[in-house]
């Protein structure tokens, strides 16, 4: 029998295939061993990142933090600031109107100082003229008024009657004699509308009138602007008798503590003299315009001259007949029908006209 020959170089299918499997591994395990140590690297890379990442995030919360608490402080701060600044205000208005105050009462003390030097002149040219009365043994008045000065004035004005009714317009146009200063005295104190020149010539005047009156009259004085009111409240509708004076002084001290304010009703003073009985033998009316209404408040804020004298054309209609009525008139600028109107009230009535002037009584 033959020997095989063996040749070196020739593999069986399973030593191939083994040793094929084997490079695999062995290339595998090169390839996957490079792969870890790249990806190693890589993760150590992005593990830096994210952790910058994280500090910069945790200092941007930080620092927001502080940003959000600077803001609200500076919000707080301006807060505080617009408080100063309307405290600044406020205390600026109440700086100015004390201001305004100490002016206004820095005028009222020149003036009060003018009327105390009035005051004083007056008096002494009443200490003259009751000197002047007892000399001469005149006791037939119970009061004595006597004006500024040595003037003397043929007023064709006489008192009398047994009884006499005074009426005086406490309307707020005796303020002042026109328009304009009424309206800027009427937003005055009250102890400056009661200083108004005007109105106390109208105040002098029912004193001086009231010096007038025999010791044998019965008397009443009304005041009237939308209403009449007697000036001593219970004797509305009744006579008040003379007698020591006792009264007539109260009612003068009402007046001169009466503010002029509101309109004018001539009508409803008519109806309040019509109460009287019996009916005056004399009326004296201190006046200054046109009534602005009736017996009923005005619709407007406004009323024309002919409306005016349309009321007091039904205010004669109710006036008592047969009674002087004897009219001493301040006249009002923007009414120039009032003085004819009240002139031909007293003329046709049986009474007189007087317009005084500024220095009168």
């Amino acid at each position: 029998m033959a020997r095989r020959q063996t040749n070196v170089f020739s593999l069986s299918f399973l030593d191939v295939m083994s040793c094929g499997f084997g490079a695999v591994v062995l290339i595998f395990l090169i390839i996957n061993h490079a792969t870890q140590e790249q990806a190693e690297v890589i993760n150590q890379d992005l593990l830096s990142e994210i952790r910058l990442l994280d500090y910069q995030v945790q200092n941007g919360e930080r620092d927001l933090v502080e940003l959000k608490e600077e803001l609200e402080a500076l919000l707080q701060a301006v807060s505080d600031s617009d408080q100063r600044l309307n405290s600044t205000k406020t205390q600026l208005d109440d700086r100015t109107e004390d201001l305004a105050e100490l002016e206004e009462v820095s005028l009222a003390r020149i003036e009060s100082l003018e009327e105390l030097k009035s005051d004083v002149e007056a008096r002494e040219e009443e200490l003259k003229r009751l000197k002047a009365i007892e000399a001469e043994g005149d006791g037939s008045r119970i009061r004595t008024f006597t004006g500024e000065g040595d003037r003397q004035y043929l007023t064709g004005l006489k008192v009398g009657g047994k009884n006499i009714l005074i009426a005086i317009d406490t309307s707020a146009s005796m303020l002042d004699d026109d328009i304009v200063n009424v309206l800027r005295r009427r937003n005055m104190t009250d102890e400056r509308k009661l200083k108004a020149p005007k109105w106390q010539r109208a105040v002098r005047t029912v004193e001086w009138l009231s010096a007038q009156m025999p010791l044998d009259a019965s008397f009443q004085i009304y005041g009237f602007n939308e209403t009449t009111e007697a000036l001593l409240e219970p004797t509305q509708g009744e006579w008040i008798e003379l007698g020591e004076g006792r009264e007539l002084d109260d009612a003068l001290e009402v007046l001169k503590t009466t503010i002029p304010e509101k309109g004018t009703s001539l009508e409803n003073l008519a109806l309040a003299m019509s109460e009287l009985q019996p009916p005056p033998d004399n009326v004296y009316l201190v006046t200054d315009s046109l009534p602005t209404m009736g017996t009923r408040p005005p619709r407007g804020a406004t009323i024309s001259g002919r409306a005016r004298l349309d009321l007091f054309q039904n205010a004669l209609r109710r006036i008592p007949a047969q009674v002087p009525i004897n009219v001493i008139m301040f006249p009002m600028e923007g009414d120039p029908m009032a003085a004819a109107a009240f002139w031909n009230l007293a003329r046709t009535s049986g009474g007189s006209f007087l317009s005084p002037s500024r220095d009168w009584p």
